[in-house]
C-alpha cells in the first residue's frame, strides 16, 4: 500500500448505515485532529448516523439502491461524491451493504473496516450470533483494510475481551461497543500519520512503523 506523507487532516468520508455510535466516535476522537470527517454517506434515508453528522456540521448524503440501475453504479456515485468532497480514506461505520469492487477501486487500500468478532473467525453478518453459537469465551473487533471478499482483508488491529459462558447478543455487543470506538480512531491516526504498510515479505500483513 502506498503510505500517505501528511501535511495536514486526513480527509475522511464514513459511510453508515445505522445509529452511528462508530461515526461518533471519530467525531469525538480525531475529527479536527488528526483527521477531518468531510463527508458521510449512507444507504438509509433518516438514519441516525446521517443526524450525527449534520449536527457536527458534517455534509451528508444518501444513496438508496433503489434510485440506481444496479449496486455498482449506485457504488460510482457514491465514490464520485466522496472523491469530489476530497475524501482520501474511506471508513465503514456500521455500513451494511457490501461494496463493489467499483467502489474498491476508486480508494485502494484506502477503506477502513470494524468487524465484531477477531478476523478471520466469524466473518460476514451476525458475527456474534455465531460467536456465541460456536461457544467461544473470547470475543473480539478487528479493524481490517476492506478487500473484494466478505471481511478477508489485512488485519490492522484487534482487541479482545473474556466473557465466560456469554449467550446474550446484546450483552456481548455493548461489551465490544468500547472496544470498537478506541480501535476505529486509532486506525485512523495510524493512516493520518502515514504508519501503515504492506510487508514485502508477507503482502496479507500489514506493519505499523
Amino acid at each position: 500500500m502506498t503510505t500517505l506523507a501528511r501535511s495536514a487532516s486526513l480527509r475522511v468520508g464514513v459511510l453508515a448505515s445505522g445509529a452511528g455510535t462508530n461515526l461518533q466516535a471519530l467525531l469525538d476522537a480525531v475529527h479536527g485532529r488528526e483527521a477531518e470527517v468531510v463527508a458521510v454517506g449512507g444507504d438509509r434515508p433518516g438514519a441516525a448516523a446521517l443526524a450525527r453528522a449534520e449536527a457536527a456540521g458534517v455534509p451528508t448524503r444518501t444513496f438508496p439502491l433503489a434510485d440506481h440501475a444496479s449496486r455498482e453504479q449506485r457504488d460510482a456515485a457514491i465514490a464520485a461524491w466522496l472523491a469530489e468532497r476530497g475524501v482520501e480514506v474511506v471508513v465503514l461505520a456500521g455500513y451494511m451493504a457490501i461494496l463493489t469492487p467499483t467502489f474498491l477501486r476508486a480508494f485502494p487500500d484506502r477503506v477502513l473496516n470494524v468487524h465484531p468478532s477477531l478476523l478471520p473467525a466469524f466473518p460476514g453478518i451476525r458475527a456474534i450470533e455465531q460467536a456465541i453459537a460456536y461457544g467461544v469465551r473470547v470475543f473480539g473487533v478487528t479493524v481490517h483494510l476492506v478487500d473484494d471478499g466478505v471481511d478477508t482483508g489485512p488485519i490492522l488491529l484487534q482487541d479482545a475481551v473474556v466473557l465466560d459462558d456469554a449467550r446474550d447478543v446484546a450483552v456481548v455487543h455493548d461489551a465490544l461497543r468500547p472496544i470498537e470506538h478506541r480501535l476505529l480512531p486509532e486506525a485512523v491516526r495510524l493512516l493520518a500519520r502515514g504508519a501503515v504498510r504492506r510487508d514485502p515479505d508477507a503482502p496479507r500483513r500489514l506493519l505499523i512503523d
